[in-house]
Parts: structure tokens; sequence; C-alpha cells
């Protein structure tokens, strides 16, 4: 008996919204609704396989390779596939929203690669994820300008052999699509939606332009996970009738449990894997999330603390270029998040030099590429790489053998000799309300302190401060983290942010609201998965 046609999705409680039918055809949303309908029961079942590892790290605080994939790590034959010419020289990355603007800065910026951003940069209203779609046709088709209302200014694309290689990144697998459901009300998986939509109006579109669609994977927690998006992979590239092997994942490992299973992960996308990247913020969100009820050796200090020299981070970014190098794929590196000051040059001095640094370690170290928030910073990271790289697109012939790295290295987090401070509360709740606000009024990626945040640097900011507080931390200053005090630090901040910004801005804008859901996830008893779950409730539109 033949499969049934796929349930057509109905499109719930959204406002029309312009050219939205040349992204939401009938055509791709029958595609979208045939991938639901295949792959939404595995995805939920991996769901719960989560929460049911989440439980065994509560009762073992402690995490281990994977004895039942032994042979995969120990069989030196396999390697991923050969990378395409479009994604052999990753050696700059930029990141950021598929915003109109955005979408033309990061093609025109100079870097080797755009990571176009349906995750963490952009918040989920039904226009960004269905505007962002357009504009990443626009830019395929050479129909994309924009001129900015406030400063008059316009933008247009070089030529194409200067553009960026877009790396798009769809949600994570935790998140739906509440506007999108099928024909009993179930709301489709985010992640179907920005892949489903993407691959089907530009899979052939890239391969005409001598590219092809290219993904990253966010959040990944298990080679499972890996599994199932490898299987999506192979059921799309027939549906739309291009050759196996075209569509290429990076992987993001920043999640502490995918740090145990990279080699399998590769495995898993073997016929389909471009690399994988070091994601510092999710990682350390992760193993408070993990490993929060580990004790007092499991606490981490304040997250600006956490560089990527302290030696649990070494032992992941290390493993990682090993085991990327091992097999064929691209290793890349972590975020310089740095937003350069139009009024301070003495601050952008200080902080070219921290990015210059970091850069030069990764590049040092073996990685391929980097990643940068701004397009300021796109030289200063190809100085780095360049460097090192010379002519060569990558050195994933440097294979770090003198590399080991045991189990119990990734989670040696009491190696780190700094402890939480009373500023580091401050900076957490800061960052926390400014961010939410922002993120409530449909912004995904905003600069807070001359830093781009996203939504992994509001997960770890509510993380610490639930963490400090459970931990019962006391701070230098002789305070306790209660949760007495975080909310004398949240009523303070709210408090100085109006007066900052005037009393009609913050009337205007969401305060209360973001004050309240970040005391919430910070405050309850139970921890929230996902700071974006309760968030996404709140989100209009």
């Amino acid at each position: 008996m033949s499969a049934p046609a796929p349930s057509p999705l109905a499109i719930v409680d959204a406002e029309p919204l312009p050219r939205q039918e040349e992204v939401l055809t009938d055509a791709a949303l029958a595609f979208v609704a045939e991938l639901h309908r295949r792959f939404t029961p595995r995805r939920d079942e991996l769901l719960a396989r989560r929460a049911e590892r989440r439980a065994e790290i509560a009762r073992t605080s402690t995490l281990d390779f994977l004895p039942e994939t032994a042979a995969i790590r120990a069989d030196d034959s396999w390697k991923v596939a050969p990378a395409p010419a479009a994604l052999n020289d990753r050696r700059v990355e930029i990141t950021g929203p598929t915003d109109r603007k955005m979408t033309i800065n990061a093609l025109n910026s100079g870097a080797r690669v755009w990571l176009a951003d349906f995750e963490d940069a952009s918040a989920p209203t039904w226009e960004n994820v269905v505007l962002g779609q357009a504009n990443l046709i626009d830019a395929y088709t050479r129909r994309i300008d924009f001129t900015d209302e406030r400063t008059g200014k316009s933008y247009a694309l070089r030529p194409n052999e200067e553009l960026a290689t877009v790396v798009m990144r769809p949600r994570g697998w935790h998140l739906d699509e509440r506007h999108l459901a099928d024909a009993d009300g179930r709301a489709v998986p985010g992640a179907f939606v920005d892949f489903g939509l993407y691959f089907f109006h530009n899979a052939q579109r890239l391969l005409d332009l001598g590219k092809g669609p290219y993904f990253y994977l966010p959040k990944t927690e298990s080679h499972l996970e890996a599994r199932l998006w490898n299987d999506v992979f192979v059921f799309a590239q027939d549906y739309v009738g291009i050759p196996q092997g075209t569509v290429r994942a990076t992987v993001l490992i920043e999640t502490i449990t995918a740090a145990y299973e990279m080699e399998e992960i590769l495995y898993e996308l073997r016929d389909h894997a471009a690399g994988l990247n070091a994601g510092r913020w999710d990682y350390l969100f992760s193993i408070v999330k993990n490993f929060r009820d580990g004790g007092a050796r499991f606490v981490l200090p304040d997250r600006n603390a956490v560089t990527m020299t302290a030696p649990f981070m070494r032992a992941y970014t290390e493993l990682l270029v090993r085991t990327c190098h091992k097999r064929g794929a691209h290793a890349i590196g972590g975020m310089a998040a740095f937003i350069p000051s139009r009024k301070d040059a003495e601050v952008n001095k200080v902080a070219f030099e921290k990015v210059r640094a970091d850069k030069d370690r990764e590049a040092n170290d073996g990685f391929d590429g980097s990643w940068v928030a701004h397009p300021d910073l796109v030289p200063i990271a190809m100085e780095s790489f360049d460097k090192v790289l010379g002519d060569k697109p990558n050195q994933k012939d440097r294979l770090r053998e003198d590399v080991h790295v045991e189990a119990a290295d990734l989670i040696a987090i009491d190696s780190l000799d700094a402890k939480p401070t009373y500023q580091g509360l401050v900076n957490a709740v800061q960052v926390g309300i400014r961010y939410i606000e922002a993120w409530l009024r449909g912004l995904g990626a905003v600069a807070i302190f001359n830093l781009m945040e996203d939504a992994a640097t509001a997960e770890i900011s509510r993380s610490q401060i639930w963490q400090w507080i459970n931990a019962g931390v006391e701070f230098e200053n002789g305070d306790t983290a209660t949760p007495e005090l975080a909310r004398k630090v949240a009523a303070e901040e709210l408090s100085d942010i109006r007066q900052e910004i005037g009393e009609q801005a913050f009337a205007a804008g969401h305060w209360q609201e973001a004050h309240d859901l970040l005391l919430r996830v910070s405050l309850d008893e139970n921890y929230a998965d996902f700071l974006t779950l309760p968030a996404y409730e709140q989100l209009k539109g």
C-alpha cells in the first residue's frame, strides 16, 4: 500500500505577510508536510531520550565515551566525504540573522562563509521566519537591495564571486513552529519548517551557482540525532531530484553530551558531513543544565572568566580538532562577539587585541576557520588564519595526534581557578533582561555592552543565576546567592534601564515582561530546559 498523501498544513493565527505566497507555495508546504509526517515521530522519541539521559547524569554525575560505539571510534578507515569547492576554505565565517540589511552586509563582508541564522540570532516571529526565507531567495536571484530609512544609506550585492558561501542554520529539534499545523492541529517542528522551505526553494538554484544547500545543525545532543538529520537529507535530495551527497552539514558541538560523541556524529553524517564547530556559550549552558545536581565541583565561575584556555574547554576544543582532522572534516572555532564602538577607540583597541589573540590561538591549535559577529572583525580573523594557512585552504593535514583527552577531562570544571563574583551576578541579570526584552520585540541578535548577544548568552546568564542560587554560592563581598538577592539586583537593573532610556521608551518596550521572565526561569525550582520555550509563548507575531 502506498504512503498516504501528506496532510495539508494550515497557517494558524498569523497575519498575512507581503510576499508570503512566494515562500509558502503549495509545493513547498507539501514538502514540509512530508518531512513532518515521516520524521516528527522520531524527533519526539529523541527528545524523550534527552530527558532520560539527563536523569541518568543527575544520578551518576558523570559522562563517558559510549561503549556501544567503540568500534566506530577504533576504525581508522572511514572518512567524511571530501569538501565541495565552495566549502573547502572556511577561514573566516560571519554569523547573523537573515533580515534584508544583514543578508547584504554578511554576503559582502569578505568572510568566506555566512552562517545565515534562523536559530539563536533570530527571534522566531512569523515575519522573521517567512521573510528571512524570501531574503535568501532574493539574494540568490540577485533581486535584493536595501535602503536604510533612518540614514538613507543604500546596500547592494557585490559580484557573485566576491560573496560569502551561505551555510544556513535551522532551529533546534526542541522548538515547534506554532503558525504551521497539520490536519490534527499538531505544530510542525521549526527545524523542518526552516530546513524544508530553504531546501525546497534553493537546492537546485544553489547548484546552478556552483554551490549547494549547506547547513549548520544546532543543539545536537547525540549521534542518533545526527542520524535523523542524515535520513532527512537522503529523503530531501531524492524528493527534489538532486544527487545524494549534495547536502553538507556542519554540526555545532555545543552540548556536553555531543562532546562525547563527536566521531559518531561525523560517522552518521559521513556522506553529508562538512565539519564540527566549537560553540562556547551553549556548551557552558549545557554543562550547567546537565550537571546542575552535581554539587560544588560543577559550579561555573562568571561566564567571562571561562575562556577557551580553561583546562576543560581546552580539552574540548583540542579533541574537536583532532577528531575532525582524523576524519577529513573541517574544525571551526568559536565566536568573536565584540561589536566595535563608533565612539571609543580605546575600547576597540583593547578588544581587537583580545580578538587577535583568540584567533591566533585557534589557528595555531589547528582550527580551519572561526566565527566573527561583525564585518570589522573579518580582517583581524583573516590575518590570524592567513599567517598559519598561507595559500592552503585549510589545515586538515594537521592531525594533532599529540592530543590525548580522557572522559574526565571534559567535565573537570573544578580545574579552573576562578569563582563566581557579585559583579558576575549583576552582569548575568543585566544581559538577561536586556536580551530577553529585545527578543520579545523580535530581535535575536542584540549588541549589549559592545558584545553581540544571542539566545545562547541569555541561556548561560539565567543558568548561572539558577546554579549559583541552588549551590548557595558566597560572593567575594560577603553576599550569598539567594532568590532575594537576584530579585534585588533585577529591580535595580530595571530602575537603571528606566533612567537610562527614559520613561517613554521604557513604556514602549517589554522591560517588565523581560524582568519577570528572567526571574521565573532563574528562580523556579524546576529548571526550564530552554529559555526560548516559555519566551516563545510571550512572543507576539
